[in-house]
């Protein structure tokens, strides 16, 4: 035969290499790197045509032999992400957009109405819907985009059948509509401060948002450019807490536009209230209730983070878990702000480090 190629599977003479198990390595790495077990890459090696003549050579006693050296010696390597259309910045900006307008709008109707509790049962209905229709307008072709080259990472590829208003988008939704709503139904002292906060932390949606496409946007990117499984979760490990901060830093600053034109529409009564309107603003609130909209921030953003990644039933259960929280204060008539931020602040260091190790395996990004 011209050249020095050779047919896949065909035995080489052994006095070609010091490691026969090196060629079969090399002429069937995709296998090897793509194997969930040994005895995927044995059922391979057999159909490529190589048996016990070639495990003998490699020093094994079969082929399931063989396979198993060649499973612990090559590393696995995520598959690439489906192709297909991505996601462009302008889309997200969009998304998160209409995010921000669909959750403010009911809430800012509640808290006019003074948040009583007539107000925020009809609030609450948009609320409830808007995360299970965004759930099904991702990306054009996704849902079929865990086939061939997710399926040995996360089990077989979902059908692409549309199911919208599905319990766990519309758990989701419960648990955001009690996160916005049940602290204008708890205000203490200045109801205008709190009303102001919590309508900070609705358009902030748009922003909880964002940071879930950006942070799927970003895994695909790296299941591309990552060799190995181990380099991309190490490559994952620093996104999901830059994406949370930068959530909590767009909810910091809209939390104190808000309180800035509270004050400068209803500037807090009394007399010797010096300094400007950015001091006064910042002062209209205490250390508790920024705590607790921190808090409130976390709650929001985990949740949405979990749903982009198709953990729509942790998200569920986080959101209405953090809603629990706010609501047993209320329900048992103790301080709300201080059982709420202490409750809240627990559900939401159980979802971060759910979140952290899970949104860091290829599986959520496929």
């Amino acid at each position: 035969m011209a050249g020095g190629g050779r047919a896949a599977g065909v035995p080489v003479a052994s006095g070609l290499s010091g490691d026969p198990v090196r060629e079969v390595m090399a002429e069937h790495r995709l296998l090897c790197e793509r194997a969930v077990d040994p005895l995927e890459i044995a059922a391979g090696l057999e159909e490529a045509g190589l048996g016990a003549e070639t495990a003998a050579r490699c020093r094994h006693a079969d082929v399931f032999g063989l396979a198993e050296e060649l499973y612990a010696r090559v590393p696995r390597r995520p598959p690439p992400p489906a192709d297909g259309p991505r996601e462009s910045w302008q889309r997200r900006c969009a998304e998160a957009l209409r995010s921000s307008a669909l959750a403010v709008l009911p809430v800012a109707a509640a808290a006019g109405l003074g948040g009583r509790w007539p107000a925020l049962l009809p609030a609450a209905v948009p609320l409830v819907l808007r995360p299970a229709g965004a759930a099904d307008r991702a990306l054009p072709g996704e849902a079929g985009a865990a086939g061939e080259a997710g399926e040995l990472w996360s089990g077989p590829p979902r059908p692409a059948r549309a199911r919208r208003w599905r319990p766990a988008s519309l758990g989701h939704g419960a648990g955001v509509a009690g996160l916005l709503l049940l602290p204008l139904a708890g205000a203490t002292g200045d109801g205008r401060v709190t009303a102001a906060l919590v309508l900070a932390a609705a358009l902030s949606a748009g922003s909880a948002e964002w940071a879930a496409r950006w942070f799927r946007h970003i895994g695909r990117g790296h299941l591309r450019a990552a060799g190995t499984l181990a380099e991309f979760r190490s490559r994952m490990r620093p996104v999901l807490p830059v994406a949370v901060a930068l959530h909590l830093a767009v909810l910091a600053v809209l939390s104190f536009a808000a309180l800035a034109v509270l004050t400068a529409v209803a500037p807090r009564p009394g007399p010797g209230h010096g300094g400007g309107l950015l001091h006064l603003a910042a002062e209209r609130a205490g250390p508790l209730q920024w705590a607790a909209q921190g808090v409130l921030g976390l709650l929001l953003v985990l949740p949405a983070l979990l749903a982009g990644c198709g953990r729509r039933g942790a998200a569920a259960l986080g959101a209405l878990a953090g809603a629990a929280a706010l609501a047993a204060p209320l329900a048992l008539g103790r301080s709300a702000p201080v059982a709420g931020l202490l409750g809240g602040g627990a559900v939401a260091l159980v979802l971060f480090g759910y979140a952290w190790p899970v949104l860091g395996r290829a599986g959520a990004h496929r």
